[in-house]
């Protein structure tokens, strides 16, 4: 099964070059059931991807705006009043769907992020006296625009422990953006075709799950998670000051199943501390709480993150 990792891939790339980064984010996320966010500037293909990861999966694609005058109703849906029977029908938001693509959800008011992740974690939706379970998979991908701060409301930390991955998209390179512009100026874009039925899609996840980690690697990541909350018990005194709160306990379930899925994308059946490494910073960047000091000295979870993967010894 993992020759349909490298068709998907190939079916993505009929319209987006580069990214392997985020491509790989969306298929880990996609295959742990989790959620990312992803974080850049606006035109770098972030729903032009998850629209084509939908189609190569022969999936349901919907995509949201978010604004600041959104209401919850606006993604769940609501009950509506219908005169002619004199009765109330349920109108489904976009919620319902496999592939949501919530786009600069950082723009919506909290009762709105709340609503919609609230969903993420409970995979269902209840409107008026009805509780729809949504169809599997569900995914959310949530973007937000790092350069405006004026309009946006910041997602609480615990709003953003929830996304299993926060991926940072950077710019094509030259080459790849020469590309880009000779594809659209040519229109030279072939359709995309679904490789991977459901049945398919539900046998890839079972092989991630079988994917073997040694109990040295496993105890690797707790390491790792437990040096961002004392940090001074492994030499890092001089993070103390920067770190208010830790990763939590979400950081390590989500990264025993990404490190299977990294591996997975690798073509290997076991996990080796490369690929923790690899991983490490997506899984943790958005779930380390910053302090005062490390804001105004310019340190970044990045950062942080580094000096921790280069203090734990590697097994």
């Amino acid at each position: 099964m993992s020759n349909k990792i490298a068709e998907i891939k190939k079916e993505v790339s009929k319209v987006v070059v580069g990214q392997e980064r985020m491509i790989d984010g969306l298929l880990i996320a996609l295959l742990c059931e989790g959620h990312i966010l992803i974080e850049g500037v606006p035109g770098l293909a972030k729903t032009t991807t998850v629209n084509a990861l939908a189609k190569s999966l022969g999936l349901n694609f919907k995509r949201a705006q978010f604004t600041p005058d959104l209401l919850p109703s606006d993604i769940l849906g609501a009950e509506i009043y219908d005169p002619q029977n004199n009765s109330f029908k349920i109108k489904k938001g976009p919620i319902f769907t496999n592939l949501l693509l919530a786009d600069e959800i950082n723009r919506a008011p909290a009762k709105v992020q709340s609503a919609l992740l609230e969903v993420m974690q409970e995979k269902q939706v209840t409107l008026g006296d009805t509780t729809f379970k949504l169809e599997l998979p569900f995914f959310v991908m949530a973007t937000q625009n790092p350069v405006e701060q004026e309009g946006v409301y910041q997602l609480p930390e615990a709003q953003l422990d929830r996304f299993m991955l926060k991926i940072l998209v950077d710019y094509n390179t030259k080459e790849e953006e020469l590309e880009i512009a000779r594809r659209i100026s040519s229109g030279a874009y072939e359709e995309i075709q679904a490789v991977l039925t459901h049945d398919e899609l539900i046998q890839l996840k079972k092989e991630i799950r079988e994917v073997h980690i040694d109990a040295e690697v496993e105890e690797y990541i707790i390491e790792l998670v437990n040096a961002t909350r004392n940090p001074s018990e492994y030499g890092l005194t001089e993070l103390a000051d920067f770190i208010q709160f830790g990763a939590s306990p979400r950081v390590s379930i989500d990264m025993f199943k990404a490190v299977k899925a990294m591996a997975y994308l690798r073509g290997k059946d076991f996990v080796t501390p490369v690929d923790v490494a690899f991983i490490a910073k997506e899984i943790m960047r958005h779930r380390i709480v910053l302090t005062y000091e490390a804001e105004a000295e310019g340190i970044t979870t990045d950062e942080i993150i580094q000096r921790v993967l280069e203090t734990v010894v590697i097994p």
